[in-house]
């Protein structure tokens, strides 16, 4: 079995397992919709803190099935880095990427996690826009932030914000049209849309 196969596989069985989780606990099974993301922040503000064993447990199961929830409706690709689920980062087609284990940490706590990466990252020139379409969002309560349900809104804004960048990029990129040929007669390049680098480390 390939990497790739192996990790999808590991990523369903954990997320198959919140699924479970969710579903004893409030008598609703998850269905990798994102209009049943509350429940699982319900479910998310039942679990112990103070119990790293059964938090961590929680954390990289629900990790896998938020970020499926995203790749769903976003797209996207994992990056596992060292191994360790709690590092694991999705990247979005935009090159905006986070840590699907962060933000389930902080909706257990409602708070940053000190251990847990709960930021977003973007190649270095998208880094300006994702500024900017994070500070013109609107103000919303501790418990919304934190929720899963929050981070999905701010992921679709700046999803969508980056789009719309990258589309214009692409637009300034082509040049004016001549007469469709070089002197020599031989077709004219035309240089296509800007390939955004590797999303960079985290900086929060």
């Amino acid at each position: 079995m390939s990497a790739p196969q192996q990790l999808s596989e590991r990523l369903r069985d954990y997320a198959a397992q919140t699924v479970e989780y969710v579903r004893r606990a409030v008598g609703v099974a998850l269905d990798f919709d994102s209009d049943t993301l509350p429940l699982l922040d319900h479910y998310l503000r039942s679990v112990p803190a103070d119990q790293p064993a059964t938090t961590r447990l929680v954390i990289t199961t629900a990790a896998a099935y938020f970020g499926e929830v995203i790749v769903r409706r976003l797209g996207g690709r994992w990056e596992t880095g060292d191994g360790d689920e709690l590092t694991w980062r999705l990247v979005l087609p935009t090159g905006v990427s986070f840590s699907p284990a962060g933000m389930v940490g902080a909706a257990i706590v409602r708070a940053d996690a000190a251990d847990l990466d709960t930021g977003l990252d973007a190649p270095p020139r998208m880094r300006p826009y994702v500024e900017s379409a994070l500070a013109r969002m609107s103000p919303v309560s501790a418990e919304e932030y934190y929720s899963l349900c929050g981070r999905l809104d701010t992921l679709e804004h700046v999803h969508e914000v980056l789009l719309t960048v990258a589309a214009e990029l692409a637009g300034a990129a082509v040049p004016a049209a001549d007469d469709g040929a070089d002197d020599d007669g031989a077709d004219a390049d035309t240089e296509g849309p800007p390939t955004a680098p590797a999303a960079d480390p985290v900086v929060n």
